[in-house]
């Protein structure tokens, strides 16, 4: 059996139902003193971890989560979410010293959501909790809520994805929006990707999550987003994928060379891959519930595409489908 880890940034998410809440729509529900009534309180994995692992798991691939946990009762939810999930969740990693992390999804009715969220064990995450022996792909997300992974330029990455690489496992890589206020902004990302790139195979982030990072300044445009993709497989990545929303997923692959390097999921497909530009147009889903996880989900179906040995466009069309499952969407139609 394929054997794919998923590491890095996991929780717990708890969402009170507020739909029947007696409050107003534009109250903030903090007001002191008083008692405001919610309805049942929703439990589930969020992260990285949890996201792209559920949907690898939906997609028929073993998943195994790695990341780190406090040795708390939320950790045991967090493990029970996951096992229900069908993810192993062997790999999460006790940290006594530290708590588990979690979000409050606070989601009144008519409003926006608004996320209250503890970084919890997640900042002690390094990637020397992983073991990459026996499987085929080591997957990180989230390194910008992974602190400690951003020591010395990402040197802790570079760290995890050499050892995965001589173990014999593909290195595969997400990004999240880096938020301006954070610790994160203060990286040099444009630096640490460049670092990190001949030993990352596979890069998926969305273009948001690129444009926060490398501080753009400019809205999504096709030049633009196909110029990253360009810049990304010249800093040594072997296939670069950049979601886009509306704009549609862009996707290039390096050499054969260079995926003939990158092991056991790409290998395979390198001459069927190399030199691949391409780009799919959106999908319209005016029936989706919420785009929250969808960017994690379009990475799983890409990655579970390239393991099952699929062409680059079967592989795109997996990856949007993935995402509009995430979505709650039931049908779509192509831009």
């Amino acid at each position: 059996m394929t054997i794919v880890i998923v590491a890095g940034h996991v929780c717990l998410d708890l969402a009170p139902d507020l739909r029947d809440s007696p409050a107003a729509p534009d109250e903030s529900y903090l007001r002191p003193g008083h008692l405001i009534e919610v309805g049942s309180m929703g439990c589930s994995a969020g992260g990285s971890v949890a996201n792209t692992g559920r949907e690898l798991q939906r997609l028929g691939v073993a998943v195994t989560a790695v990341g780190r946990v406090g040795d708390d009762a939320l950790a045991a939810s967090l493990r029970d979410v996951l096992d229900a999930d069908g993810i192993d969740a062997s790999g999460l990693a006790v940290d006594a010293d530290s708590s588990t992390s979690y979000s409050i999804v606070v989601e009144p009715p008519g409003r926006d959501r608004t996320f209250w969220h503890h970084i919890g064990a997640n900042a002690r995450f390094t990637g020397d909790e992983v073991d990459p022996r026996g499987a085929a792909l080591v997957h990180l997300g989230y390194p910008s809520l992974l602190p400690a992974t951003l020591a010395h330029g990402g040197a802790p990455i570079a760290r995890l994805f050499e050892r995965a690489r001589r173990a014999g496992a593909t290195t595969s890589l997400d990004l999240a929006v880096v938020d301006s206020e954070s610790s994160a902004a203060r990286t040099d990302w444009r630096a640490l990707l460049a670092s990190i790139a001949p030993v990352t195979d596979i890069l998926s982030p969305s273009f948001d999550d690129l444009s926060s990072a490398l501080r753009l300044g400019e809205p999504y445009s096709p030049a633009r987003a196909e110029a990253l993709v360009d810049e990304l497989l010249a800093a040594g990545v072997g296939v670069v994928a950049i979601s886009a929303g509306a704009g549609g997923l862009h996707l290039g692959a390096a050499s054969v060379e260079r995926l003939l390097a990158a092991g056991p999921v790409l290998a395979g497909l390198a001459h069927d891959w190399a030199g691949r530009r391409l780009h799919r147009p959106a999908v319209s889903a005016p029936d989706a519930r919420s785009t929250n996880g969808a960017g994690d989900a379009s990475t799983a179906g890409l990655l579970a595409a390239m393991l099952r040995g699929e062409s680059a466009e079967r592989a795109m069309r997996l990856a949007q489908d993935s995402a509009l499952h995430a979505m709650g969407a039931v049908s779509g139609v192509s831009a």
